[in-house]
């Protein structure tokens, strides 16, 4: 049970592939148009639960809960070898 007022992700589905418009990419028309909002449970729920969460700007947005107390997982993609040669590329041309 995640208790109301604790701050969770949800997700909603805005449009279905068939509802989107027919000069997208064929990858990209192949898969529905999500939307994800983090802010404020207004209901005890559990986990992938329909619910209502209280937004900063004092919207209510609907959608299915998928996590509670968030956190941010930023990286900067996969190791590029290249990096490694460009940055001996670059340091060497400090030490002529």
């Amino acid at each position: 049970m995640i208790d109301k007022g604790r701050y969770v992700r949800i997700r909603r589905t805005l449009l279905q592939p068939d509802e989107r418009s027919s000069n997208l990419p064929e990858n990209t028309k192949k898969v529905p148009f999500k939307m994800w909002v983090k802010d404020y449970l207004q209901e005890d729920s559990d986990l992938f639960d329909v619910v209502d969460v209280l937004t900063t700007t004092n919207r209510i947005e609907t959608g299915r809960l998928k996590e509670a107390s968030p956190t941010y997982k930023h990286n900067y993609g996969d190791f590029v070898s290249e990096a490694l040669t460009l940055r001996e590329i670059i340091l060497g041309d400090f030490h002529e």
